[in-house]
């Protein structure tokens, strides 16, 4: 079962990857004639807020595991108590 969801995983990477380098470049600013902006700003989505909150998130989802590995193993270092 294991290797059957690794396979999907890794056919749907592979497949996603593909597909975004099949895409052409845009056009570059100033060329009306080719379908590029009159503006001479930038052309690409700017990628600061978005990285910056899966950055926290991962940050975040990180520290979750830490703590809950170290919870966990102080609990079964702990001697059993016998009444």
């Amino acid at each position: 079962m294991k290797n059957i969801i690794r396979i999907l995983f890794v056919a749907v990477f592979v497949s996603l990857g593909v597909s975004l380098l099949a895409q052409a470049p845009p056009a570059p600013p100033g060329n009306p004639s080719t379908g590029g902006g009159g503006g001479g700003g930038p052309v690409g989505a700017p990628i600061d807020g978005g990285l910056g909150i899966l950055l926290a998130m991962g940050a975040a989802y990180g520290g979750k595991k830490l703590y809950k590995a170290r919870k966990d193993k102080n609990k079964a270092e702990e001697p059993a108590v016998e009444n």
